[in-house]
């Protein structure tokens, strides 16, 4: 029971990156129709950010996370600009392919830079954890889930109870007419990406003291993201976090439980079962199309 409880707890922490970073598939998702595959290089990105600003320079660790945000909402801002604007109106498969391009070329350019060494990077707090009865609180976890609780919250009040929030929902569910009702869809799309590179710098920031920061960690997490929002359901807020919990969670007890090194083909797994068994995801709907 004790082991089963520090799984749960150690699962919730690395389903809440998934999460994170799947939030960030489903908002621009809902935006553009289009899936970002260079969304977990926006988290490798950020993390390496973090090295440079942290540990190269030596900046406090505090103004080198603001930074690495800031670079993050500028990359979003560009990524944008330079490769979904000009194909904005082209079918999804050009837009998808110039998203995979830019993850190539995102992660080829890092790894010119640093090499392929990974990168170690410290955590916010000097205490590694607190002992809870018969489970170990790890600091970073904690820090982990608590955000990721936050940007929850956030994400609702902020899509329900802001102007803002309700032109970006009307952007995402209708472009044409949201632009007759006099909103600029263009700036709608702009901040989207903005913040769903934020969201995906956060995670990788959030996560780089837990693993080591290397090239492959955006790939890694973006496959686990990518599985999340197809479980939780494409396009739904609230799938993409559920999702991202439970594999989390699914991945941690397979490994601990079944095979380590297999313990990425869990979610693989549950990922192709419901693909066979229910396609639409946990929230998802049938939609019937009429021949």
């Amino acid at each position: 029971m004790d082991l089963a409880l520090q799984l749960l707890f150690t699962g919730i922490g690395i389903g809440a990156v998934y999460a994170l970073v799947a939030l960030g598939f489903v908002l621009i998702f809902r935006a553009t129709n289009v899936v970002n595959f260079a969304q977990g290089e926006f988290s490798m990105v950020a993390a390496y950010l973090m090295v440079v600003f942290a540990v190269d320079l030596g900046w406090p660790y505090w103004l080198s996370f603001l930074l690495a945000l800031a670079g993050m909402a500028l990359l979003g801002a560009i990524f944008n600009l330079g490769v979904y604007y000009p194909l904005r109106h082209r079918t999804f498969l050009p837009v998808i392919i110039a998203t995979i391009g830019a993850s190539i070329l995102m992660a080829n350019s890092v790894l010119a830079i640093y090499g392929p060494q990974p990168q170690v990077l410290e955590g916010w707090f000097e205490t590694p954890g607190i002992q809870l009865g018969p489970v170990y609180l790890d600091s970073q976890y904690l820090l982990i889930i608590a955000v990721t609780v936050v940007l929850v919250i956030f994400n609702y009040w902020f899509f329900e109870h802001t102007m803002l929030g309700k032109k970006l929902q009307a952007t995402s569910q209708d472009k044409e007419m949201a632009s007759l009702l006099g909103i600029s869809v263009s700036t709608m799309i702009m901040i989207t990406f903005i913040y769903s590179a934020v969201l995906g710098g956060l995670a990788g920031i959030l996560v780089a003291p837990v693993l080591f920061v290397s090239i492959q960690m955006g790939s890694t997490i973006a496959l686990k993201a990518f599985a999340a929002t197809i479980i939780g359901g494409f396009g739904d807020v609230a799938g993409a976090i559920i999702g991202g919990l439970a594999l989390g969670i699914i991945e941690t007890f397979g490994a601990a439980y079944i095979s380590v090194p297999y313990k990425d083909g869990f979610a693989f797994l549950v990922l192709v079962l419901f693909l066979v068994f229910r396609p639409q995801g946990i929230f998802g709907e049938r939609v019937a199309e009429k021949a």
